[in-house]
């Protein structure tokens, strides 16, 4: 035993001595890489010396290094069993699948294809996700079609079918208009709707990842709360998915309306509403000058100035009453022409800007169209929404003109009939009282009776 003790330490120390030999001839850019190496080299030499020296740890160290030789045994063993069940695995899926024909492959690509279309369809934009429904599963991933595969996308698609029939309560974070989160009692119904008792829910979230809509349309709105709170079974859902609430949504309000029709449309405002207001002011003197001329007719000997038919009598008395018949009545037309024209103040202005109103709606309409096909010049026909914003104009100042016009001529024709019949009272009560004096002139007898008991006039 000593001498082979003897001979490994001889060679250990030879070694040495080789490599610190070998060492000293190497170059100066290798030094750095060897350093390590020789280092390492003798931290194991010297282990080997000291084991040298040890009898008892060296058969330690040759006990633990037999042990893990027999576990690297061991293992290895485990290994190739392993393979070879893995191999005998791929051999009968190899013959698994070259039992299946063309269509056992082709149903299921086409199975595999249609449960991947289902679930990004529902992870887009469906409100089954957030229930506890479950999706069908990922068949990308199978190279053979058994049995479970069927069974799965069978089951999840009747889950689906059954869920979309179905009104679910549940509760779920829901972000509100300003960004808040908080536990909302949801509403789910079917595939087609999930709301609040105040709100719709935004289409198209993950679960989550609710938010309210921003505006919920008033035509839904008034269904939320009674059919949350099991109060009544009507609700208002949209079967085109999404498509007519957004038109909802994206209707424009009256104000936003009035704002498309741009400058035309303002101006166009400006005087239907500058109209009215003359012709409210005009009206508002006409029904008093009416109710003046009535108190007038039941008092026709308390003639007072306040009123047309009082002034006029009031001038016809003031007249010479030797003058002509003819003259007489020539004067008594000058003094009704003149209250014609506080009549029929207004009138004129009223009826133009009713006749102007329509000709600057066909101007906006104009415009309008100008605008629409400058867009369409420089981006095309394209995008819709670029040729928007002159249809809008086009269409909107047309309504606003038609709509200004028609009031303006209800009110200009309330103005005229006003007018005219008291033009007709004033002009009946004269040629009354004008008759009255030439029958006194021509009958003196009877018109010293009747003046002897009636009262004057003046």
């Amino acid at each position: 035993m000593r001498h082979p003790r003897c001979i490994l330490r001889v060679f250990c120390v030879a070694a040495l001595l080789f490599a610190g030999s070998v060492s000293a001839q190497t170059t100066p850019q290798v030094d750095s890489l060897r350093q390590a190496r020789e280092a390492a080299e003798m931290r194991d030499q010297q282990r080997l010396l000291e084991l040298l020296d040890d009898q008892q740890a060296l058969e330690s160290a040759l006990d633990k290094a037999r042990e893990i030789h027999a576990q690297a045994v061991r293992q290895d063993a485990a290994l190739r069993v392993e393979a070879s069940a893995q191999a005998l695995n791929g051999a009968m899926l190899a013959s698994r699948q070259g039992e299946q024909d063309a269509q056992l492959a082709e149903l299921l690509s086409a199975l595999s294809r249609q449960s991947t279309e289902v679930r990004n369809a529902l992870g887009d934009s469906s409100w089954l996700t957030l229930g506890d429904v479950p999706l069908p599963p990922q068949l990308d991933a199978a190279s053979v079609l058994e049995q479970r595969h069927l069974e799965e996308v069978v089951d999840s698609l009747a889950a689906l079918t059954r869920a979309t029939g179905q009104a679910s309560a549940m509760t779920l974070p829901v972000a509100d208009a300003g960004g808040n989160v908080s536990e909302r009692e949801v509403i789910r119904l079917g595939d087609f709707a999930a709301f609040t008792e105040n709100a719709l829910l935004a289409s198209g979230n993950e679960t989550g990842h609710l938010a309210l809509q921003p505006d919920t349309p008033n035509e839904a709105e008034q269904w939320l709360a009674p059919y949350a709170r099991g109060e009544s079974r009507t609700m208002a859902i949209d079967p085109t998915r999404g498509s007519v609430l957004e038109a909802l949504l994206q209707r424009p309000s009256l104000w936003q309306r009035f704002h498309q029709g741009g400058y035309v449309g303002y101006v166009v405002v400006a005087l239907g509403i500058l109209g009215l207001l003359v012709a409210a002011l005009q009206y508002a003197y006409l029904l008093l000058v009416s109710i003046r001329v009535r108190r007038q007719r039941h008092a026709p000997y308390a003639l007072q100035p306040d009123n047309p038919l009082g002034r006029v009598l009031l001038r016809f008395e003031r007249l010479d009453k030797q003058q002509t018949p003819e003259a007489l009545e020539a004067r008594l037309d000058e003094a009704v022409l003149a209250e014609l024209p506080r009549l029929e103040r207004g009138q004129p202005l009223v009826k133009l800007l009713a006749a102007i109103a329509p000709l600057l709606g066909l101007l906006g309409t104009v415009t309008g169209m100008i605008v629409t096909f400058q867009a369409i010049t420089v981006f095309g026909t394209g995008d819709p929404q670029l040729m928007a914003g002159g249809i809008s104009q086009a269409l909107v100042t047309t309504v606003l003109g038609l709509v200004t016009a028609v009031p303006l001529l209800f009110a200009q024709t309330a103005l005229s009939s006003r007018s005219r019949a008291l033009t007709q009272i004033i002009e009946g009560q004269a040629s009354a009282a004008l008759a009255s004096h030439l029958e006194a002139h021509h009958n003196p007898v009877t018109a010293e009776s009747e003046h002897d008991h009636a009262p004057t006039l003046a």
